[in-house]
């Protein structure tokens, strides 16, 4: 059977077949890449690559990671990474971080160098419109590589950075990986090498052990530069590299060079278990992972494996996606997928999400699953299926060769370095898969299911809020299903039957009642007779892809209280049944070897549906949309009950962790109590995320009918719909196709949930008048300590826009000074954020624009109250004496290249042209509301200085800062003992004594209960 999509002439139809023998090597050359050696070791790699313009993505790849490390050392290869950005022989006081700041290249937490067991990373991308840029750049990567300042004072400096990032990692994911990782890698080295190290270390380590191992390690035989970017010429930029690396040579201090040692990671035959109780645990789980040597990467047989690997961990997961849609499912998701782990092993992990108590049913299911694959096999429509997922794939790779972003590019470059995997280009890769690809039998891909043995080095783990099996539970299973297995008692996989087409009946296209075309800014605007208003805008940035996002006004502030619960939990209910006339499990085998993708959302004051597709699937794309409008949604008893046991499962697991009760109350009080922000909540099936508080009570309050019935009447009238498409458009291929699927969505005959946007409801809430500040306890098993510092903003007068603008510069400012002081200037943060939210008023073209601005960061709880002070004292001095000059510099040249970049992207334009539609000034006209955003910005930009930054923050923040705002603070949860102080240390004298005498009474009696129960 054969799945493969019609192909066009020319472009990926029109390569050649490869003759091709499995023995053949690939090239060990990167392909594209000016590659060399430099005479002191460094390795080198020059490409020239116009995506995105004007800019270059940087990188230094270090073959040095934890694993080095001695006991005494664990921590301190990342501290080296920490302290790169401090200072160095050049550049002190995080310069480094101010120099990329200025020209407008981003700095941020994880966002500029890695640390992992076996390497170390620095990525820089910086624009190079200016002739200098480039060379101070890669004078800032030279600096890395031997000239990084280990002093005691800049080691105190960054500590607290560090710590924190440990601090943040303790958390229950970060428990539950750390566990896993030490049970895999039992007996080697690499168990007791993760990178962020120990406590102890990092909070004592001297900087003589810091500058010993950056001297022993740090070698320019280890390291790569990689510079790809939009070049004139790759020499030159191989000129600058060897000018500035060519004489850097580490400081041994008389010591021999060391050599990197292989540290081995041993086999085992046996399975081994872990049952892991973890109290703040977002659900209860399975994982199963086998390990594998890491094999040569090097000849055609290693390539085509590599397909057959990814052929097998796509097909498995199909699999495990139709049964968790099933009656009674053993699990909600589950995923497999290969990792190569370190440089030694890789392996072949699988994760199953399951309900709380079902962890023995989950893993009995995926390990009979896999038991299946070994004794039947995948069958050839499986196997057409993912062929044709990943034919699609390699050919959008192929069409969009010329339009790969630099970063892209430059990763590749930097696997080829540290991990010897070849760079072939993509122009013979898609050769490779074209050949290789039709070549692969269902027979090979169900052999890998051989890896998956739990005598392949395998690992079962189990994560449960409380730990309720044993190993000897996990181990019953296992021999279940192995004696199954030799039995031959697992039956066959039952396939389903697919439907041919999404769209039984073709619908009468509509015509075009107006056309406006707008040559400013290349786009061109429809209204259908059936109301619909379409704008689309053609463009070259990427071949094979085509957005579009189509809105309608009025949402969930238009229910009542009394249904709201039921309305907001439509699209979930609606998205498990199907939205698109058929089951999600069936509809993922209808789009095979197409590249179309369609959501929907429902908000507070507008439904939403948008697309990601490939120009040859635009007309799947608009079947699917075309399917929304006109599927009714009917809730079925099973479909139910798996959507409410799932939002059940991740409401006790938000409930579980403490973040939650902190993200409540902070909305308790930014909001009034409001039931919007209280109720409202967005649960993804697939990625288990609760965004919004609910209780388990409340789920039962909950009527399906009426939620689908509100889903159905969202998606219902097209004449209340505007919707843009931008992307590589056909006019002459797509209008066609716009007309039968959106021009010939019917219009009913009275309109569905048509709203002027004046005339919404706005959400309720108030901001507190004063100041509130606020600790909320809550019990931990290592302590976390998130801080969040909110003020509120109303944007008023005839310019509200421009204050729109004016808002997002200053929470640039803020963010920049307050990592500044917090991180750089006090080593007590690892990151801070400050983000606007501007949502609370309705979108009418009239009234103030109200939300807030919010400062968050994580830190040391003993230090947090005195660091919501030092925050609040930065805002105040911002207010009273304005920001620098060169702070004002830094934010607009940040927002400059992030606007530049954006305008290589069809997001960016997409985004553009629905702003243009729902700007407070669209009457009508397109080309003005679009040209007002320009105007609004550039007017902005010209007016910024340090006195009118300190103007708007003045204007817009309450002033002073400090008269108004909430701060309110997630702590560990305090003792019995301390508690009970704190509320007698609050009453009055005589209260006290009688408090004090009645708290000794119940300590005592808690004493004497433990004691009574120990014997």
């Amino acid at each position: 059977m054969e799945l493969l999509p019609p192909q066009p002439s020319g472009g990926f139809k029109s390569l050649k077949l490869l003759h091709l023998q499995l023995q053949d090597p690939l090239s060990d050359q990167p392909y594209g890449a000016e590659y060399g050696v430099l005479r002191n070791g460094i390795h080198y790699y020059v490409r020239s690559n116009a995506k995105p313009h004007h800019r270059a993505a940087l990188a230094l790849g270090v073959k040095v990671g934890s694993v080095l490390e001695e006991e005494e050392e664990r921590g301190v290869a990342h501290i080296v990474e920490h302290l790169a950005f401090s200072a160095t022989r050049r550049y002190t006081n995080h310069d480094i971080i101010k120099f990329l700041e200025s020209i407008g290249a981003e700095f941020g937490a994880c966002q500029n160098a890695s640390t992992s067991p076996d390497e170390t990373i620095y990525e820089l991308l910086v624009p190079i419109d200016k002739p200098e840029l480039l060379s101070q750049a890669i004078s800032v990567l030279a600096e890395f590589s031997t000239e990084i300042r280990v002093s005691e004072e800049d080691l105190e400096k960054e500590r607290g950075a560090v710590l924190e990032e440990y601090r943040g990692g303790r958390n229950a994911l970060g428990r539950m990986q750390e566990a896993h990782w030490t049970l895999m890698m039992k007996g080697s080295r690499y168990a007791e090498r993760q990178p962020i190290g120990l406590e102890k270390v990092i909070r004592t380590v001297s900087a003589k052990y810091v500058k010993d191992f950056y001297r022993r390690w740090y070698r320019p035989e280890h390291m790569a530069v990689v510079a790809v970017g939009d070049f004139v010429d790759t020499k030159s930029v191989v000129d600058l590299i060897r000018s500035h690396f060519e004489d850097k040579y580490a400081d041994l201090n008389g010591q021999v060079p060391a050599t990197i040692p292989v540290y081995p990671v041993p086999s085992h035959d046996e399975p081994r278990f872990s049952c892991f109780g973890e109290a703040e645990a977002g659900g209860s789980a399975v994982v199963v992972s086998c390990k594998l040597p890491v094999t040569s990467f090097k000849t055609i047989a290693d390539y085509r494996f590599s397909i057959v690997e990814g052929m097998f961990h796509n097909a498995l997961n199909q699999r495990f996606f139709k049964i968790s849609r099933q009656k009674d499912p053993p699990f909600f998701s589950c995923s497999s997928a290969g990792d190569n782990l370190v440089h030694p092993v890789k392996a072949y992990l699988l994760s199953a999400s399951c309900k709380e108590k079902g962890t023995l049913q989950a893993l009995e299911s995926v390990l009979t699953e896999i038991a299946r694959v070994r004794l039947h096999g995948f069958s050839d429509r499986e196997i057409a299926v993912v062929r044709a997922f990943l034919m699609a794939d390699i050919e959008s790779a192929y069409l969009e060769k010329d339009q790969m972003q630099s970063t892209s590019l430059r990763d590749e470059y930097l696997q080829h370095f540290l991990r010897g995997e070849p760079v072939v280009g993509i122009e013979y890769e898609a050769q490779l898969q074209k050949t290789l690809l039709p070549q692969i039998t269902a027979s090979e891909v169900s052999k890998v299911a051989e890896n998956y043995r739990t005598t392949c080095s395998c690992v079962i783990k189990t994560v449960e809020p409380r730990a309720r099996v044993t190993p000897e539970d996990l181990k019953a299973i296992v021999s279940k299903v192995q004696s199954l297995e030799e039995a031959k008692l697992i039956p066959p996989w039952d396939e389903e039957q697919i439907p041919e087409e999404i769209v039984d009946n073709k619908p009468t296209a509509g015509h075009i009642v107006s056309q406006s075309d707008f040559p400013e800014f290349g786009a061109t605007e429809l209204l259908l007779s059936n109301g619909m208003r379409i704008c689309y805008k053609c463009t070259d940035f990427l071949d094979d892809q085509v957005l579009f996002s189509g809105f309608s006004y009025g949402g969930l502030s238009e229910v009542a209280e009394s249904d709201f619960l039921s309305c907001s939990m439509g699209s979930t209910i609606a998205g498990e049944i199907g939205v698109f006339g058929h089951r999600p499990s069936m509809l993922l085998d209808m789009l095979a070897g197409k590249r179309a993708e369609v959501g929907m959302k429902v908000g507070a004051y507008m439904r939403t549906f948008s697309g990601d597709c490939s120009p040859s699937d635009l007309e799947t794309a608009l079947q699917l949309v075309y399917q929304l409008f006109v599927t009714n949604v009917v809730p079925g008893r099973e479909e139910v009950k798996l959507v409410m046991q799932m939002t059940k499962e991740a409401i006790l697991a938000q409930e579980r962790d403490p973040f939650t009760a902190f993200a409540n109350r902070v909305r308790e009080l930014n909001y009034g109590d409001s039931y919007y922000f209280k109720t409202v909540f967005c649960y993804s099936p697939l990625s288990n995320v609760l965004l919004q508080p609910v209780t388990v009570k409340e789920l039962k309050k909950i009527d399906p009918k009426k939620a689908c019935q509100y889903f159905d009447s969202c998606f219902k009238d097209p004449s209340t719909f505007t919707v843009a498409i931008v992307g590589n458009v056909d006019p002459e291929t797509a209008l066609p196709l716009i007309l039968l699927y959106l021009g010939g969505i019917p219009r009913p005959t009275e309109p569905v949930m048509y709203y002027q946007r004046d005339e919404l409801k706005g959400l309720p809430f108030t901001f507190p008048a004063g100041v509130v500040r606020q600790e909320v306890r809550k019990q931990m098993i290592e302590a976390q300590c998130s801080v969040q510092i909110t003020f509120p903003v109303e944007l008023k007068g005839p310019n509200v826009m421009e204050e729109v603008h004016l808002t997002g510069f200053i929470c640039k400012l803020l963010e920049t000074r307050i990592m500044q002081v917090l991180r750089f200037k006090h080593g007590q943060v690892y990151s801070a954020a400050v983000t606007a939210f501007l949502g609370g008023s309705k979108p009418s073209r009239v009234g103030n624009v109200r939300g807030d601005i919010a400062i968050s960061f994580s830190c040391d709880p003993e230090s947090s109250w005195k660091l919501v002070d030092f925050a609040l004292d930065e805002v105040t001095a911002l207010q009273e004496g304005g920001p620098k000059s060169e702070d004002v510099a830094t934010i607009l040249e940040l927002e400059k290249r992030t606007f530049e970049n954006g305008q290589q992207e069809n997001s960016f334009w997409l985004d553009r042209l629905l702003r243009a539609y729902q700007s407070r000034f669209y009457t009508g006209d397109l080309s003005e509301s679009f040209q007002l955003q320009d105007e609004w910005r550039n007017s902005v930009r010209s007016i910024l200085t340090a006195e009118t930054m300190q103007d708007a923050l003045q204007r817009i923040l309450p002033l002073p800062c400090k008269h108004q705002y909430t701060s309110v603070i997630l702590m560990p949860q305090l003792p019995l003992l301390h508690q009970l102080l704190a509320v007698i240390s609050a009453l009055d004298q005589n209260q006290g004594k009688v408090a004090l005498a009645a708290a000794g009474t119940l300590l005592f009696g808690i004493f004497l209960w433990r004691r009574l129960r120990r014997s």
